[in-house]
């Protein structure tokens, strides 16, 4: 049904062959079959062959397979496939790697999958988003996600954003009607599309499609909410340019310099293409996929989500926190301290209609609602709803119509301002009512002073309805105040330690919040903030972006905001050069939690946060949430210590593999022997997703520099190019070794040095004050420990090995340590800053 806004409700349920109490749970998973998952397919799990092709999609390494297959042509067998398979084991290992981090990932994914709620076989029950299939009848309320693109059938009030689609920033009101067949998309008020939201109102729809069908699945290649690349992910690219263009020139000379030395020409070739393979940071994708995962896994065993991997990088950089008081800093459980007249006094009757408005609306109920029907239950035997106009965040209030025996009126209750400004009259203490501009200053004094007790402060007002008239937007006018509901919501026991500690870890709290700015800057005090600088929504208004951009990185509380506003705030947060993390969990967060860079939720969130988030929390706790920073800076570290290691050990050997291509009369290493080399270094590589972080780096928050980087492959590479030149000196002048023995010698001393670098080079500290994780630990003593007995196996023939004497282990054994202990000391050096032209990094 490509066109379904021309006809009726009862028309379009006939057509999808279903009926007003859904499809049955039979049909349903008939359906499911036919039309497939409800997904725009970014969740598609890839089938193993093509995840296990994707690790021979690098140019060299398919140079590389192709150069061994014409080996295989010119007759040399045992070379050529030896080659081949070490580059399917190599491959195979980068297999394993990202499909365990990618199973990882969707089985976490699954914890905070959406819900719609729908009619299956009369009966209303939750189900995934993705088992929905046209024909479905779903319910929709205040903050759901519309699941599909759906027909009106019964709607109360009820407004969409579908700016998505429109770009229109103002809720568009949706009713059931027919409408002409080529009425635009902005026009189309019965219909509902994926992707919108609801903002208030409730609502029964029939789905007429699903996943790439709709508005949605068309569009979804270019949809403007699509999340722009990490600073991490840019990093993580560049750094691997600017190895691939370093390699790539080094390997071209190698190749040219062996040629011109009158070397094997096929020999030549093949060992270029595999120090390109080994030089390269081929396992880097996979590497960083695992240390990713492996972060998700210990962040989820800390009860946060993470639904978009790259997300951990900049939740480890996070240094400001924008979050809503309630729920985060706040127990979330708001009480209703008192219901007060205009005089200050306990007021029956104000807490009546105050209850009566919050027992009977059929909106979203939020928590405040909550709060006034438990504090007080009285009877609603004889009354009865005449009519509603629901909650929304443009007018910030509810009215209710009911019947009282012969008595109709309206009760209307919300924000204080936005119910005076629907007053013309006031109720006074002794019950008589007067003109609200005699009474407006009592009315604002008394507000002001609640305020500043930290009280939330709800305005009430009511006013008599003719039996027969409804009241509607029009007629929610000309109503008299009758006094204020006062609730509060007390800080969470340790809240101040926690705050405390993200400040000691380099995060800012930034309080941002709807309520006013009293009652913001008393909770502020109350939670160690002395002297907050507060800035309301009214004021945010006046500001131009030049004066804004000034004065949002100074300011503590954002009060009294506007929806729209707080999108507003985090921009300008981050062009001040802060990575942003927002804490959201309302209808109305959508936009920021889109604009940070850490978008943040809570799994009681109403669908559009959820889905908006990088990161969900299973508590609604800043504990939580800092326990996650900690978890995040930790992955990031842990890939960093990938990167220097890489950098130090493959940097170094490209000048070692130029020189010596210079001095020898035979390759260095043999082709299949490099590949070898390059794969048993893999192994400890691998480990350092498990291993141990020093406490400083996770102190504050960490960042992509590029710049050292570039310094430490400088430094740490030269230096592992003079200890390859001293083990040159000494196989060639002081052990005289033929082609083979040194072959075998530098092959035994490159595994073992490479292993043990990365040691020292994964912390700051020396590395016997900080010793690894034992799964680092374990596979680097494996591998020092199988690497001396290489030579003596049976198929060490076959690799080009040759057996060495116990001096030449010894002499070996001296470089080796000489190495480490140099490293270590330059190390030291390093980030002392005592070599003129280094300078402290930024990042662990």
């Amino acid at each position: 049904m490509e066109i379904f806004w021309d006809r009726s409700g009862e028309e379009a349920i006939q057509q999808l062959s279903t009926s007003t109490s859904g499809l049955s749970l039979e049909e349903a998973d008939i359906r499911l079959k036919e039309y497939g998952p409800n997904s725009m397919g970014s969740r598609t799990k890839m089938p193993g062959i093509v995840l296990f092709l994707a690790q021979f999609k690098s140019p060299v390494t398919i140079l590389l397979v192709a150069a061994s297959c014409l080996s295989i042509i010119l007759g040399d067998l045992s070379d050529a496939a030896i080659i081949l398979f070490i580059i399917f084991i190599s491959s195979g290992l980068g297999y394993w790697q990202e499909r365990g981090a990618a199973n990882a990932i969707n089985e976490l994914l699954k914890m905070v999958q959406l819900k719609c709620l729908l009619l299956r076989n009369g009966t209303a029950t939750e189900q995934p988003v993705e088992r929905l299939v046209p024909g479905d009848i779903v319910i929709l309320s205040a903050g759901d996600i519309i699941p599909g693109d759906c027909l009106l059938l019964e709607s109360n009030s009820l407004f969409i954003d579908e700016a998505t689609f429109t770009g229109e920033t103002y809720p568009v009101e949706k009713m059931p009607c027919i409408l002409p067949a080529n009425t635009p998309l902005a026009g189309r008020t019965n219909a509902l599309f994926m992707g919108s939201y609801v903002i208030s109102g409730k609502a029964t729809a029939l789905i007429v499609k699903t996943g790439r069908q709709t508005e949605l699945g068309k569009i979804s290649g270019s949809l403007r909410l699509k999340k722009p690349e990490t600073d991490f992910e840019k990093g993580i690219r560049h750094f691997g340019y600017l190895l691939m263009e370093i390699t790539l020139v080094l390997v071209f000379c190698i190749f040219a310099i062996n040629i011109l030395l009158h070397k094997p020409a096929l020999d030549s070739f093949l060992f270029s293409l595999a120090l390109a393979v080994g030089l390269t940071p081929q396992l880097l994708p996979a590497i960083v996929s695992v240390n990713l995962a492996v972060g998700a896994r210990a962040m989820a065993r800390k009860r946060v989500i993470v639904k978009r991997l790259s997300a951990i990088e900049n939740f480890g950089s996070m240094n400001i926190l924008c979050s809503d008081k309630t729920g985060t800093i706040t127990q979330g459980k708001v009480v209703v301290k008192d219901a007060l007249d205009l005089a200050g006094n306990h007021s029956p009757k104000t807490l009546r209609l105050g209850w009566l408005n919050a027992s009977f609306q059929q909106g979203f109920q939020n928590p405040l609602d909550q709060a006034i029907c438990n504090n007080w239950q009285g009877s609603l035997a004889g009354i009865c709803v005449e009519a509603e106009i629901p909650y929304d965040f443009i007018r910030k209030r509810l009215t209710i119509q009911v019947a009282d025996k012969e008595d109709h009126y309206a009760i209307t209750k919300g924000a204080l301002q936005c119910v005076i400004d629907i007053c013309n009259r006031v109720e006074t203490a002794d019950g008589q009512i007067v003109a609200l501009a005699d009474q407006l200053d009592v009315v604002l004094e008394k507000y002001e002073a609640l305020s500043k007790e930290g009280l939330r402060v709800l305005g009430v007002a009511y006013k008599p309805m003719k039996p027969g008239t409804l009241v509607s937007r029009q007629e929610e006018t000309d109503m008299i105040f009758i006094g204020f509901i006062t609730l509060y919501d007390p800080p969470k026991d340790g809240i101040v330690e926690t705050i405390g500690q993200l400040r000691d870890a380099g995060v800012q709290l930034k309080l941002i919040t709807g309520d006013n700015a009293l009652v913001a800057e008393s909770l502020a005090r109350q939670i160690g903030i002395a002297a907050p600088v507060v800035l309301t929504g009214a004021q945010l208004r006046s500001l131009s972006d030049r004066a804004l951009l000034q004065q949002v990185s100074h300011t503590d509380i954002f009060a009294a905001l506007e929806p729209n506003q707080k999108e507003r705030i985090i921009v300008f947060l981050k062009r001040a050069g802060h990575v942003v993390g927002f804490l959201g969990d309302g209808i109305n967060d959508a936009p920021a939690l889109h604009a940070a860079d850490v978008g943040i939720s809570v799994d009681t969130a109403v669908d559009v946060a959820r889905q908006a988030a990088d990161i969900v929390l299973l508590d609604h706790d800043l504990n939580t949430l800092l326990t996650g920073v900690i978890e995040g800076r930790k992955t990031f570290a842990n890939t960093m210590k990938y990167i220097f290691m890489a950098t130090s050990a493959n940097f170094g050997n490209m000048f070692s593999m130029a020189g010596a291509s210079l001095f020898l009369g035979f390759l260095p290493l043999l082709p299949k022997q490099l590949l070898i080399t390059n794969l048993l270094t893999d192994f400890p590589e691998m480990a350092i997703a498990y291993d141990r972080v020093d406490a400083a780096a996770l102190r504050k928050p960490l960042h992509w520099d590029l710049g050292f980087i570039k310094r430490f492959m400088i430094v740490f590479g030269l230096l592992s190019s003079v200890f390859d030149y001293l083990t040159f000196f000494v196989l060639l002048y002081l052990l005289d070794m033929n082609e083979a023995q040194f072959q075998t010698g530098w092959f035994v001393e490159s595994v073992i040095s490479a292993a043990l670098i990365v040691l020292v080079v994964r912390t700051r500290r020396s590395f016997l004050k900080n010793l690894p994780g034992k799964a680092l630990s374990l596979a680097t003593g494996l591998l020092v420990l199988l690497v001396p007995f290489i030579p003596f196996l049976p198929f060490a023939g076959l690799l080009g090995f040759t057996r060495l004497s116990a001096p030449v282990y010894g002499w070996l054994l001296l470089v080796i340590v000489a190495y480490i202990l140099s490293a270590e000391m330059v190390k030291h050096l390093f980030y002392r800053k005592k070599v003129p032209f280094l300078h402290r990094p930024s990042s662990a």
